[in-house]
């Protein structure tokens, strides 16, 4: 991956994690997805959701008012 990608989010919920990057795309930036569970059990590890350095802040931002809202 370049390194003018941060990681923005983790989650062990692959359901979770599609929806943040989905919301995402949707307001404009672009979002990746690094699946560090293990193969085999998927019970272990994390995905982690990396965006441009540039747009880290504003993805925060949408991440934290999708959060409030679900609540």
């Amino acid at each position: 991956m370049e390194s003018n990608f941060n990681k923005i989010y983790e989650t062990s919920n692959p359901i979770d994690a599609q929806i943040i990057k989905q919301v995402l795309e949707e307001n404009g930036i672009e979002a990746v997805t690094l699946n560090k569970r293990d193969s085999s059990y998927q019970l272990f590890g994390l995905i982690e959701i990396y965006c441009h350095t540039d747009k880290v802040l504003l993805a925060l931002q949408i991440i934290k008012n999708k959060s409030v809202n679900e609540e």
